[in-house]
């Protein structure tokens, strides 16, 4: 059995060769669960070179279907060859697939189907091009939003934290957040093992800091309760967010691209005064991460007053992925981005800096971004869901796979996103 698999405009499309018996079916299971994304409603299979089909292929392909189903598209299987098709018909299963004579027609069918989501898309909120990709925004609250900072960035970035410099509070009291913390039963349990943090809807995920790069997911089953986050560097989100938005990517669009598109949207309507709050919940095209190897502690502070990021530390202190990881998986992220040429005179001089003084990724002459975000797999995308109950369907449905700092040039193929123009900046 052999299988290949290419996307044509999109359309995923698979073609299987061979003998697809009980062994090859597991196989071809195995291949499309590791190529299908997402957000793909729609598959062709090629069946042009496949001699033999068992009852356990048809299987696989009854399965491929239900699922596409689920999302709204669909199958299309084109080139069926005799035996194959002599054994579809055996079992009923000609009149339950739909078959095409050929690749060009099995793409087409699926082209207007894809077709004809983007047209209903396009109806209800006419889409905007920015950096080469469709954004359909839409109103939300008119309630001013506001950040609240806790703790210090610059401590953080200097590691210059003690035990008076961390909080704690009930994170599930918190709807999104982002910061250095930690689970543990005590102040001193959790110090030691403080990294990247995000509260998203109550829950939160982090990265500690005990050299084994593993992330934990804590989703609480009650509202309150007594366990607490340690934080030594927090921003949260008080208020709703003001703008509400849907991005669909020709081929895919970099976490950078995106604030520079919203800030250029936010220009032209007169909104804001350079500073937002973004969630996200979206399919990447592969996410560029770092996190904190070690907690930035006082006592383990570089020499001469260094900072962790300085080149003759960042090895030491920093892990990062230098390759796009997890194309086709699902995120959400929760983040803030500062617009180098808005006039940020308005906002109180030492928060801009909490904001501002992080590292900047690779796009030194655009936004000023600070995102932190947890990557899931297996949860369909769907344009009609909403983005606050689409991050409860990662939290609550979704195969936990990591969490990260995203870097600037995290790629984006589709994503909804909550919009704060944020009016004032609080610190704690």
């Amino acid at each position: 059995m052999e299988m290949t698999a290419e996307r044509c405009d999109g359309i995923l499309t698979l073609e299987v060769g061979g003998r697809l018996d009980g062994y090859a079916a597991e196989e071809v299971k195995r291949g499309i669960a590791g190529v299908l994304r997402d957000d793909d409603r729609s598959v062709v299979i090629d069946l042009a070179g496949l001699a033999y089909l068992s009852s356990a292929g048809i299987r696989v392909f009854l399965g491929l279907q239900k699922e596409l189903k689920g999302r709204g598209g669909g199958l299309a299987i084109c080139n069926v060859g005799e035996y194959p098709l002599q054994v579809l018909a055996m079992a009923g299963f000609d009149r339950v697939f739909t078959l095409y004579p050929s690749r060009d027609a099995a793409l087409a069918a699926s082209f207007r189907r894809e077709d004809s989501f983007s047209l209903i898309a396009d109806l209800a909120a006419p889409p905007v091009e920015h950096e080469g990709a469709k954004f359909r925004f839409e109103p939300g609250s008119r309630t001013p939003a506001s950040l609240r900072v806790k703790g210090s960035l610059d401590d953080l970035l200097h590691a210059r934290i003690r035990e008076e410099s961390v909080s704690a509070e009930k994170f599930s009291d918190i709807g999104y957040s982002l910061g250095l913390g930690a689970l543990g039963s005590s102040l001193l349990n959790a110090m030691p093992f403080l990294g990247e943090m995000i509260t998203l809807h109550g829950s939160m995920t982090w990265l500690p800091s005990d050299g084994h790069n593993t992330p934990d997911f804590f989703v609480p089953a009650r509202v309150g309760g007594e366990v607490r986050a340690y934080t030594a560097f927090n921003v949260a989100l008080d208020g709703q967010f003001n703008e509400f938005a849907t991005v669909e990517a020709e081929e895919e669009i970099t976490l950078d691209a995106l604030y520079r598109a919203v800030f250029a949207h936010a220009r032209d309507r007169k909104v804001g005064a350079g500073v937002v709050a973004v969630a996200l919940w979206g399919v990447t095209g592969g996410v560029l991460g770092s996190g904190i190897r070690k907690a930035p502690l006082a006592r383990d502070a570089p020499a001469q007053g260094g900072s962790i990021f300085d080149p003759e530390n960042v090895g030491d202190w920093i892990e990062a992925s230098e390759e796009p990881k997890y194309a086709g998986d699902s995120i959400v992220a929760f983040g803030v981005g500062l617009d180098p040429s808005a006039d940020l005179s308005s906002y109180d001089a030492g928060a801009i800096a909490s904001l501002s003084g992080h590292p900047r990724g690779e796009g030194d002459n655009g936004p000023v971004l600070h995102t932190h975000g947890v990557v899931f797999r297996k949860v369909p995308w769907d344009l009609q869901t909403t983005l606050e109950k689409g991050i409860d369907r990662c939290l609550a449905e979704g195969e936990f796979v990591d969490m990260r700092h995203f870097l600037d040039g995290t790629r984006i193929l589709r994503a909804h996103l909550g919009i704060a123009y944020i009016s004032s900046i609080t610190r704690g």
